[in-house]
């Protein structure tokens, strides 16, 4: 199987169940937020976190069900779950509140954070860089659903948290450069 179908040259792209719809779609533009969000975690992993591999690993796994969840249409939701299908849950959104307040209570040097990088720590500018992304991406999942009468709430939760826990592990790991 070729990744080249030229499907996408109409300016359309396909989601889950068969459906098309254009590449400018909101929806389109927030799977792509939540992508490069993936992909700036692999940079992470990439650069000197070695101990994070595995909860970075379920975060990433997150995101991919978390993609799968927005390729479908609104109508589409209930079948995608009960397919069995990834997707963000209650207990996901617990799980990294509770891996962000571990950090928290270690204690975390607010200093120097409005200047990423300036610690010299290129793990921590990059887990800056994926807060940011997720930031973005969280706003867009708003957008969305607003236009789908908010059947993303775990979603936006879970992005929510997700940022907010980037940060505290910017910063744990700036204190340590």
């Amino acid at each position: 199987m070729s990744i080249t179908t030229k499907r996408g040259d109409d300016g359309k792209t396909d989601l889950l169940y068969g459906k098309r719809i254009s590449k400018t779609d909101l929806r389109v533009e927030t799977l792509g937020a939540i992508d490069e969000l993936n992909t700036v975690l692999g940079l992470v992993r990439c650069h000197g976190l070695p101990e994070l591999g595995e909860e970075l690993d379920w975060v990433q796994e997150k995101l991919v069900g978390l993609m799968g969840e927005l390729a479908v249409l609104p109508e589409d939701l209930t079948r995608y779950v009960e397919d069995g299908r990834p997707h963000v849950t209650a207990e996901d959104v617990t799980k990294i509140e509770g891996s962000a307040r571990i950090i928290e209570e270690q204690g975390v040097d607010f200093k120097g954070w409005a200047r990423p990088g300036a610690a010299g720590s290129l793990p921590a500018a990059f887990l800056d860089q994926g807060r940011t992304v997720c930031r973005r991406a969280e706003r867009r999942v708003q957008s969305l659903a607003r236009a789908q009468e908010g059947t993303l709430e775990q979603v936006l939760l879970f992005l929510n948290r997700l940022s907010d826990y980037l940060w505290l592990l910017a910063r744990r790991e700036e204190g340590r450069s």
